[in-house]
């Protein structure tokens, strides 16, 4: 009986057939992972809306509870009479709304009339994911590197009013909590000349959390002045930011300057944006030449705002500077009604 040959031939794949299959997987792939990409960076864009969400609700409670917004910082203003000439270098208003955020043990650590570099680094470093827009980094990945400036520093005025050591004295190296979201100090329609009218000064702001002068005691700051309340808000709560993203360049995660403490309230960038006129939003999420007061995000061409109303918006990068100075200042006269 004769065997058909035919029946014993092995079924395999050739070669030439595999890597054609392999050629066809690959295609397959390298056209999911866009969508992919795109579907985890719209997940992370909806996180960081609701990150400002939580925080829009924390500044509201905080208001009801003290009758007024978070101050941003303290900052005295040049010529300030004793009782007000105070402060400086103490906390910020991330610290402040803590305990509406749920972080209460986190704001116990923290004393507010006594400087940021004074607390321990424990301290410096504890942060909430709140404060964190997952398209940058995580909270635990969230703790930068700074120095506690020294006698003898040399130091040097940015276009943003504020002042930045470059050189000189005994700096020492220390931790602290970067962040990613930052309090509307409004535009610069109060000037940034080196005057004590300067948009940076206590009171002069032209936002919602802004920096105020300190009523002084034994030459510590004890209370905040210069309080900014609901009712200052006249242009009406639905067309003032209360506050955004913090423009960080790429690269530049954890490394002061451009990503500096956010509960140290020696600078106002640290935690605190301006909107308007000559400072817009920043279109390049690398552009470290963008000013360190400028709103700005990684998200691809826009950026996330929480209104005074407790409502979150997304914004182009492109919007008119006119609009966006309206929209930074609470009470200009020319309110702007903002539709997403």
């Amino acid at each position: 009986m004769t065997i058909d040959t035919s029946i014993r031939r092995r079924v395999a794949f050739t070669l030439v057939e595999l890597l054609v299959v392999i050629a066809i997987i690959g295609v397959l792939v390298g056209l999911l992972l866009p969508a992919i990409q795109s579907a985890r960076e719209s997940a992370r864009a909806m996180q960081c809306k609701n990150n400002l969400h939580q925080i829009a609700l924390g500044v509201e409670m905080f208001h009801d509870a003290q009758r007024s917004y978070p101050p941003a910082r303290y900052q005295p203003r040049p010529g300030d009479a004793d009782a007000f000439n105070c402060g400086g270098k103490e906390t910020t208003w991330l610290v402040r709304i803590m305990p509406y955020l749920e972080a209460s043990n986190n704001e116990r650590l923290w004393e507010y009339s006594i400087p940021y570099n004074d607390h321990p680094e424990t301290t410096r470093i504890a942060t909430i994911s709140t404060y964190c827009c997952p398209s940058r980094r995580t909270a635990g990945e969230a703790i930068g590197e700074g120095q506690v400036v020294g006698n003898g520093t040399r130091w040097i005025r940015l276009p943003c009013g504020c002042m930045v050591p470059i050189g000189g004295g005994e700096n020492t190296p220390i931790r602290g909590a970067v962040g990613d979201y930052g309090g509307n100090h409004g535009d610069l329609s109060p000037g940034n000349s080196g005057l004590p009218t300067d948009f940076n000064f206590g009171g002069n702001g032209t936002g919602i959390i802004i920096s105020v002068r300190a009523r002084c005691s034994d030459g510590r700051p004890r209370s905040p002045e210069d309080r900014v309340k609901n009712s200052s808000v006249t242009d009406g709560l639905s067309n003032t930011i209360m506050a955004g993203e913090m423009h960080v360049p790429m690269g530049r995660l954890g490394i002061s300057p451009f990503d500096a403490f956010i509960f140290n309230g020696d600078n106002v960038f640290n935690t605190g944006r301006i909107g308007g006129p000559t400072m817009p939003i920043a279109k390049n999420p690398k552009g470290e030449a963008e000013d360190l007061v400028r709103w700005g995000s990684w998200h691809v061409g826009t950026c996330n705002f929480a209104f005074a109303d407790g409502s979150v918006h997304t914004i182009n990068v492109n919007i008119d500077t006119d609009t966006l100075g309206r929209l930074s200042n609470r009470s200009d006269g020319q309110p702007v009604s903002l539709v997403d």
